[in-house]
């Protein structure tokens, strides 16, 4: 397995795949081609589908100003759902050409060539070695995590925790509404002053998580900067769950970076043996992961042991299968932001249960998954971050004439 500072990269949103990759790919491409006079970038798949809600041009020119961006809607036979073939030219002639594939979490991978996310860290290939790993050690899942990784590790994921923090207080002071035409107005600030007259504590706290979730996925949309955990549109749950266990809790600073190296191994092991991408597997691949890695993170936070932790992960995951990725008219806004504060709840119920009932689970969290990336195979294209089913269909199907279509007219 590759290492975990790759679970999370810091950019501009709105999506990991749709805008942090391709920015990658056209600053890598840029500086390989400097001679180049002039630069055509054509996209496939789910980013020529989603890319001008997405922004994916706009985060291609801010590294390759100037450049020819095309929307290939057409080819159907790719190597991946997010293709895209970058070229330079010189004079009016082809001087080099590299396809590149963003493999979701900011992630790429350019055809015939390995990246330093392609280098190997881990000898484990899943859960289960890793848990076999740290009871042969005697060691937790954190203190596993840090020795295999360099000494670097706490200070990235220190850079990572505060750029995290930054998202959650800037989406709090934020008003007005969110870019792409669809007028969602910001909520975050309202979420966390709206307390009820009679609210219990359970309450105050979801409501408050919410706000922070809420927060960061709205700086997402906005396309401000973010973390990606494990992807733009589901930066939201890890953040906003450890911000509350933090401030309102009382977490120190340093128990709060193991709990992020626990739920970068998480997201490295679904990485690994399934995928993060919503283009690939839906959002399954996005929340889902997101709330698995939140639910171990936090697990961990209460130290639980191993075991707890793994169901807690599992838990998260299995009762996401099947989400579909269907963005209203290809923004990362309906229904992505309110889905992450409702993954960020999930995530923390998954904990619960987990706690008391782990010594009686029946699935480990390597078979949930393989379920994972098997259904997201299985799932029809349409709902896999093209925008052409669910609710991203209905909304289109509904508009212009919204109100007749809700009251039933």
């Amino acid at each position: 397995m590759k290492t975990i500072k790759s679970v999370y990269k810091i950019g501009n949103g709105p999506s990991s795949s749709h805008t942090v990759g391709p920015f990658h790919a056209a600053e890598i491409f840029g500086q390989r081609w400097p001679g180049a006079d002039h630069f055509r970038v054509t996209l496939f798949g789910s980013l020529a589908f989603t890319g001008e809600g997405h922004g994916t041009g706009k985060a291609i020119l801010s590294a390759l100003p100037g450049a020819q961006v095309v929307f290939n809607r057409e080819e159907q036979d790719l190597p991946h759902p997010n293709t895209m073939l970058f070229e330079a030219f010189r004079d009016g002639r082809l001087i080099g050409s590299s396809r590149i594939f963003s493999i979701g979490g900011g992630s790429i991978r350019i055809d015939g060539e390995m990246s330093e996310d392609e280098l190997e860290v881990y000898p484990q290939r899943n859960f289960t070695e890793i848990l076999q790993a740290c009871k042969q050690g005697g060691i937790s899942l954190a203190q596993f995590v840090c020795r295999m990784e360099d000494d670097r590790l706490k200070e990235y994921l220190a850079k990572v925790w505060e750029a995290m923090k930054d998202s959650i207080r800037r989406g709090l002071d934020a008003e007005g509404t969110l870019p792409g035409g669809l007028g969602v107005a910001r909520k975050a600030k309202l979420l966390l002053k709206k307390r009820c007259y009679n609210e219990s504590a359970d309450v105050t706290m979801n409501r408050v998580i919410a706000a922070y979730s809420y927060a960061v996925s709205e700086e997402n949309a906005d396309e401000h900067i973010v973390v990606t955990a494990p992807t733009c549109g589901s930066c939201g749950v890890l953040p906003s769950v450890l911000y509350y266990m933090q401030t309102d809790r009382g977490f120190p600073e340093e128990e709060i970076l193991d709990a992020l190296a626990v739920a970068g191994m998480i997201g490295n092991v679904i990485r690994t043996n399934a995928s993060i991408s919503g283009a690939e597997c839906g959002c399954q691949a996005e929340i889902g992961s997101a709330c698995s890695m939140t639910a171990a993170a936090l697990a961990s936070l209460y130290g639980l042991n191993i075991d707890q932790i793994e169901y807690a992960a599992e838990i998260a995951m299995e009762h996401n299968l099947g989400l579909t990725c269907d963005p209203v008219k290809g923004l990362v806004q309906i229904p992505c932001i309110e889905r992450n504060a409702v993954a960020a709840m999930r995530a923390i119920s998954s904990v619960n249960l987990s706690r008391f009932l782990y010594s009686t689970r029946k699935i480990s969290f390597d078979e949930v998954v393989a379920t994972m990336y098997r259904t997201g195979r299985d799932m029809d294209e349409k709902y896999r971050e093209t925008s052409h089913g669910g609710l991203a269909q209905i909304y289109q199907d509904a508009d212009p004439a919204r109100e007749n279509y809700y009251s039933g007219n």
